[in-house]
C-alpha cells in the first residue's frame, strides 16, 4: 500500500525516499497558480468550482485552488493562511473601482491594466532618518482578525491526517517589505547611502513580523508540518547585494527570525528566495533553513542541479526546479514531461526533494502543461528513481 500524502512529505523532509516524489502545488503564493491558468485548468479537467483568491486578496491574483483540482494535481500539501485585518479587507472591498489596493502597512498595488495589479504605493519612499521610522504609523499586529480562523483550519487538517500542512502567513519578509515601503531602487540605494537607516528599518519590520508570527504559531499549535517564509535575494545572474553585505546586514535578521520560529514550533522552515542564490546556500543551512525554494533553474548557477544536489542535498531539502521561464509557458506537454524527468533524475534520488514549479504558475502557462508537470511525477517519480 502506498503512503499517504503526509507520510510522503515527511519522508522527504527526513531526506528519505518515499513511494514517490511529493508535489507541492496550489497552497501558497510561492507554489500557487494565478487565476487565469486556474480557470483554464478547471475547464480542461471538468471541475465546476467557484473562483476564490489566496488570502481573500483578489489584487494578488493567486487562486485559492479548490479541493477537487488539488487532488487532480496530486498535490500532497494543504495550506493554512492568515488574513489582513477585517477592517483593511472591508476598506479595500468598498474602495472606488480601479483605486489602489492598500494593505495594513500602508503600502499597496496599483492597477496597471484591467485586472492586473503591481506594487506601486510606497509610503516611506523618501524616508532616510531614524525619526521617520519612529514616527511612522505601523500596522497593528495584535488585531485578532488576522489569525482568528487558523486554529480551526489547522486542527481540521491535522485530524484528517491525510496531507502535510504548510502554514503560509502572508508576511513580506524584511527585505521585501522594505521594498514595499520604499520601492526596490530607493531601498537598495539606502543600503549604501544611509546604512544606519536601512538596517533600522529592516529590524523594525522584523519585530512586527515576529509579533504576527508568534500569534500565528500559538494559534496553530503542533498542527503544522511546514512554515513558509522568504525574502527574494537573487536576480537572473547574481545576488541583489554582495555576500558580504548580506552576511553583515540581513543574515542576522534572518537568523533571529528563524530562531524565533524554531523556539515555537517543530515545523520545518520553508524559505522562498528567487534568483541565483547559490553563493548563500551555506549561510541558509547555517541559520536553520530546512527547505529551499524555488530552485530557479533559469538563474545563473542554480541551473547546475548536479552540483546543487551533490553539495547540499543532504543538508537542505530542495523544492521547485520545474522551469517557469521556458518549459512551462513555452514548451509542449512532451517537453515539460521530459524536463520533469530530467529534474527528478538529478534531485530526487535519496529523498530530500519536493517537486514544484519555480514560483507561482503565471498567466502564460497553458493548463495542458500544468497537467504534464504533475503527471510526469506520477510517471517518473516513483522510487527508486531512474536516471535523467
Amino acid at each position: 500500500m502506498g503512503m499517504t500524502s503526509r507520510e510522503r512529505v515527511l519522508a522527504a523532509l527526513r531526506h528519505e525516499e518515499a513511494d514517490r516524489v511529493p508535489i507541492i502545488l496550489g497552497v501558497s503564493n510561492a507554489t500557487g497558480i494565478k487565476m487565469r491558468p486556474y480557470r483554464a485548468l478547471k475547464k480542461l479537467i471538468g471541475v465546476d468550482a467557484a473562483d476564490a483568491y489566496l488570502y481573500d486578496w483578489p489584487e494578488l491574483g493567486t487562486a485559492a485552488v479548490d479541493e477537487e483540482t488539488l487532488r487532480r494535481l496530486h498535490s500532497d500539501v494543504r495550506g493554512v493562511l492568515d488574513l489582513e485585518p477585517a477592517s483593511v479587507r472591508a476598506r479595500n472591498a468598498a474602495r472606488e473601482p480601479h483605486a489602489p489596493c492598500i494593505d495594513s502597512w500602508g503600502s499597496g498595488q496599483k492597477e496597471v491594466q484591467p485586472g492586473q495589479w503591481f506594487p506601486g504605493v510606497h509610503p516611506m519612499a523618501d524616508a532616510t532618518t531614524l525619526r521617520e521610522i519612529e514616527e511612522y504609523r505601523w500596522p497593528d499586529m495584535e488585531d485578532p482578525t488576522r489569525v482568528a480562523h487558523v486554529a480551526a483550519q489547522a486542527a481540521t487538517l491535522a485530524a484528517q491526517d491525510e496531507y502535510a500542512i504548510m502554514a503560509t502567513p502572508w508576511l513580506l519578509f524584511p527585505l521585501e517589505r522594505a521594498f514595499a515601503m520604499q520601492g526596490m531602487d530607493r531601498f537598495l540605494l539606502n543600503l549604501v547611502a544611509h546604512p544606519e537607516f536601512a538596517e533600522a528599518l529592516l529590524w523594525k519590520i522584523e519585530s512586527l513580523c515576529k509579533m504576527l508570527m508568534g500569534h500565528f504559531l500559538a494559534a496553530v499549535g503542533p498542527n503544522i508540518d511546514i512554515i513558509k517564509i522568504g525574502d527574494d535575494l537573487g536576480t537572473q545572474e547574481s545576488l541583489l547585494m554582495s555576500p558580504t553585505m548580506y552576511r553583515s546586514m540581513l543574515k542576522p535578521i534572518h537568523a533571529d527570525f528563524i530562531a524565533f520560529i524554531k523556539e515555537r514550533t517543530e515545523a520545518k522552515v520553508f524559505f522562498h528566495t528567487d534568483g541565483d542564490v547559490f553563493p548563500l546556500i551555506e549561510d541558509f543551512v547555517e541559520i536553520g533553513i530546512d527547505i529551499l525554494n524555488p530552485i530557479q533553474t533559469s538563474a545563473g548557477k542554480m541551473a547546475n542541479l548536479e552540483e546543487l544536489k551533490a553539495r547540499f542535498g543532504e543538508e537542505i531539502v530542495l523544492c521547485g526546479g520545474i522551469d517557469t521561464h521556458h518549459y512551462l509557458p513555452n514548451g509542449s506537454p512532451q517537453e515539460v514531461r521530459e524536463e520533469v524527468k530530467r529534474v527528478l533524475g538529478i534531485l530526487a534520488p535519496g529523498g530530500g526533494y519536493l517537486e514544484s514549479s519555480v514560483h507561482t504558475i503565471m498567466d502564460d502557462v497553458p493548463p495542458e502543461n500544468i497537467l504534464a508537470m504533475v503527471d510526469a511525477v506520477e510517471e517518473f517519480g516513483s522510487y527508486p528513481i531512474r536516471g535523467p
